[in-house]
């Protein structure tokens, strides 16, 4: 828990207000949200097949940002009537409908500059204006 007038707090909150991109990456901020709902967009709506899907993520990291995703509107978890024990399917609301298209830009981006890889960041010049 994060302390509400710690620096990194008062920043971030300083971020959200100078940019809206601020606040929208920090959403899909994570190292599978994007994957998880392009993954629920592409139909794979129960936990199992998220886990067959991402075979790389940990079980509890799964859950927790599922969890997250649904806290901030992106997917709702919705229960099956009559299953035992209770099944659970996720579906992407509007919110997160509206994110798949922005997605895949970034990732069309991301293949045609960065490769896949960390985009190289240039050193600092002194005096070059920045």
């Amino acid at each position: 828990m994060r302390k509400e007038q710690s620096s990194n707090a008062i920043n971030e909150q300083f971020l959200f207000q100078v940019c809206a991109l601020n606040s929208a990456i920090s959403v899909i901020s994570g190292r599978w949200k994007s994957q998880l709902v392009y993954s629920i967009y592409q139909g794979n709506n129960r936990f199992h097949l998220l886990s067959k899907a991402l075979p790389n993520i940990a079980e509890q990291v799964l859950a927790r940002q599922l969890k997250e995703l649904e806290a901030q509107q992106i997917l709702l978890k919705k229960i099956i009537p009559g299953t035992t024990p209770a099944g659970i399917v996720y579906e992407l609301t509007l919110k997160g409908r509206e994110l798949v298209p922005l997605l895949q830009g970034l990732c069309n981006w991301s293949n045609k500059f960065a490769a896949g890889a960390p985009v190289p960041v240039p050193a600092y010049q002194a005096g070059a204006g920045g």
